[in-house]
């Protein structure tokens, strides 16, 4: 597996993508509406938010992927289309047959995915002119993760090659996020592209193995969307002969789509509304693998852990209070715990440390929090940010 330099969606072989300003945004300038597309059918799967209060596009999207089959997306920023009743379903069907008139597809093998405001209808004249004037090309892929930003600070893009027997395999994606981030199956928006020949059953199967080891330990304010959406498009352009989950190359394709999701997850982590540092917690020595987790997602969601971060003030038993609530299994007289080099704990006794060296070890941009609960041998990776003024500034004025 060998990552890609400067990734765009469009490196698998067969893809390509468009973007134009529709107006949606109320910039007047940024890209706001892309159409990523695969030029032969491909296998899809997709993986939705489970907040019940959720947008149009994903109530279509997750209905439209259950036949396992999915040519093109159509995705806008600026405008969720969430809480938008029976005219937002309308405009949801809207934009995809509109993408499928232009690409000369069948409606139902185009997905939609919106980011932005809940509440607002979307300004469908705007929208309907834009995708008209969408041209998808191979070479655009960085102007569709541009698309797809709201309140991110930069586009999120992530890919990686394979070798796959005799032949080749890209995978690559991207991502938009920055608030309203807790996944509870994907992020925001995600959308993955592929070239590797494989089964809807079998990209299913790896796409929800993924995200549980990537976009689901990755929080930036403890706010699930109601339009969380990743979707992976499989076109077998590559080739190969068709993957399966219990085959090492089945289990190397997994490993590489996990790789790109957690890369995505971490550029979101480090992107948070108001953010200046990325916080990295690693759980070891726990009963299970969902314990391990539970317990890392615990501590990086935590506001008083994310507030000392920010203050790089060494208070680490907010670190120790988040395992005990997290629901796995701790038990403190057992734990060994460090800020960056700084031992806290071992075996649950306390440990003498210089403050100064604990401050330093919160003030640089990144920070890496350990914890080994001593307990069994499963591990897990959680990802957030400090939580500042900014985000505070950015959120009270989100629509003034």
């Amino acid at each position: 597996m060998e990552p890609i330099a400067n990734p765009a969606i469009t490196d698998p072989a067969g893809f390509r993508a468009g973007a134009v300003h529709a107006g949606i945004k109320r910039d007047g300038r940024s890209l706001d509406l892309c159409i990523v597309a695969s030029d032969r059918p491909a296998a899809a799967a997709g993986v939705f938010t489970r907040n019940k209060v959720r947008a149009a596009p994903v109530v279509l999207s997750e209905e439209r992927l259950r036949s396992g089959r999915c040519q093109a997306l159509v995705v806008n920023a600026g405008n969720a289309n969430c809480c938008t009743g029976e005219r937002g379903m309308a405009d949801a069907r809207r934009m995809t047959e509109l993408t499928a008139e232009r690409l000369g597809l069948l409606v139902g093998d185009v997905a939609v995915g919106s980011t932005g405001v809940i509440g607002v209808h979307l300004p469908m004249e705007k929208v309907e002119r834009g995708i008209g004037q969408i041209e998808p090309r191979p070479g655009a892929g960085h102007d569709a993760a541009r698309a797809i930003m709201t309140t991110d600070t930069r586009p999120k893009e992530a890919g990686v090659r394979l070798g796959i027997g005799a032949h080749t395999v890209t995978i690559a994606g991207i991502a938009k996020g920055s608030g309203m981030i807790h996944p509870n199956m994907a992020t925001m928006l995600a959308f993955v592209a592929t070239d590797a020949a494989l089964s809807p059953s079998f990209l299913r199967r790896a796409l929800g193995e993924a995200v549980e080891r990537s976009f689901n330990q990755m929080t930036v304010d403890g706010d699930t969307s109601t339009n969380d959406t990743l979707i992976a498009l499989a076109n077998g352009a590559a080739g190969n002969p068709p993957l399966e989950l219990g085959a090492a190359d089945g289990r190397a394709f997994v490993e590489a789509l996990t790789a790109v999701a957690a890369d995505l997850a971490r550029q979101i982590a480090r992107d948070g509304e108001g953010a200046t540092k990325f916080i990295e917690m690693v759980v070891e020595g726990a009963l299970s693998e969902a314990d391990a987790r539970l317990a890392a997602k615990a501590v990086v969601g935590s506001s008083l852990v994310k507030t000392a971060v920010y203050g790089a003030d060494p208070n680490w038993g907010r670190v120790l209070c988040a395992l005990g609530y997290s629901g796995a299994d701790v038990d403190e007289h057992k734990v060994d715990l460090r800020i960056g080099d700084v031992w806290l704990m071992r075996a649950g006794q306390i440990q003498s440390f210089d403050r100064a060296a604990g401050v330093a070890a919160l003030r640089g941009p990144d920070v890496r929090i350990w914890a080994n609960l001593n307990l069994g041998n499963a591990r897990a990776t959680a990802w957030g940010c400090d939580l500042t003024e900014g985000y505070v500034e950015i959120n009270g004025k989100y629509t003034t």
